[in-house]
């Protein structure tokens, strides 16, 4: 039996209190399950732009996707997720990962580090938070008994430690460009990510009696009758695709809302993701498949 669908948005553009409050309400009227905020340089800070989430809407649960590591003292983070979790009256899921986008550290003055010095450090974060907020003694404290945590990541080691400790394991769909000091990230194909997601299962299946909930994080979401059109940004971008390739991508859904509908259920079944997460610039695209795929159960 799949589980349930869980439908998110990854608000991007930073916005005044009135604006960004109204966006919010507008993702929940749609009937997002999760209100979303990223850790980049240049984008909203994420707790205070997810508590003024929790203050415009009563039922969308709020998360970080996700906190770069590297910007954080897992004491300072403890109290910030707690701190969080109460104001939002226990509607938040943490979210973390190691950090791929060398400049911003040099922007903030922090090392970037090796990639085995960052999942380093990422460990004892979450090793460090979870014991935090799971102590009576810890102040401030949480008002759920876990905050659900999120680890997003495609590497061996990453999918090691999401099997461990994990309560979502999130799929960017894509890997660094090695090289590249802005983030880019190359696309997985869909044979790429079986590979990785049979990982995760592997790893899980020695860590914990079930896997997790399983998130993919969606780049664009075009319900359109001319497909093509819609992807030919990306051909100049990502030449190695022909434009049918990038149509099969996992992280593209462009069609009729009937092909996203059968191409969301068709990855729910093949890779076990339930958790779908979409750009802030796709809300309104994606909120017109919803429905149907939650008439799908």
């Amino acid at each position: 039996m799949p589980r349930p669908f869980r439908f998110g948005v990854n608000m991007l553009a930073p916005a005044p209190g009135d604006a960004w409050r109204e966006k919010c309400r507008r993702a929940e009227e749609l009937g997002y399950d999760v209100i979303l905020a990223p850790d980049h340089l240049g984008m909203a800070a994420p707790f205070p732009a997810l508590i003024a989430a929790a203050e415009a809407t009563e039922r969308p649960r709020l998360g970080t996707f996700v906190l770069n590591a590297g910007f954080w003292n897992p004491t300072l983070l403890a109290r910030e997720a707690a701190t969080a979790d109460a104001l939002t009256g226990g509607r938040l899921e943490l979210g973390l990962g190691t950090g791929y986008v060398p400049v911003e550290h040099e922007t903030a003055g922090l090392p970037f580090g090796s990639p085995r010095e960052r999942v380093d450090h990422l460990q004892r974060t979450v090793e460090e938070v979870g014991r935090l907020l799971g102590s009576p003694d810890h102040q401030p404290q949480p008002v759920q008994p876990r905050v659900p945590l999120l680890i997003g990541g495609n590497g061996d080691r990453m999918l090691r430690l999401t099997a461990e400790h994990a309560d979502i394991a999130a799929f960017a769909g894509g890997r660094a460009v090695p090289g590249d000091k802005a983030g880019m990230l190359a696309p997985l194909t869909a044979d790429e990510l079986d590979e990785r997601v049979a990982t995760y299962r592997r790893y899980a299946a020695d860590a914990r009696p079930e896997p997790a909930e399983l998130n993919l994080l969606v780049q664009l979401v075009v319900v359109t009758d001319d497909p093509g059109a819609a992807v030919s940004h990306w051909l100049p971008i990502f030449p190695q695709f022909t434009e049918d390739q990038i149509l099969g991508l996992p992280i593209v859904l462009v069609g009729t809302a009937d092909e996203i509908v059968r191409k969301v259920r068709a990855q729910r079944e093949r890779y076990g993701f339930s958790y779908v997460t979409v750009m802030e610039h796709s809300m309104e695209a994606f909120g017109q498949v919803m429905g149907e795929l939650r008439a799908s159960g």
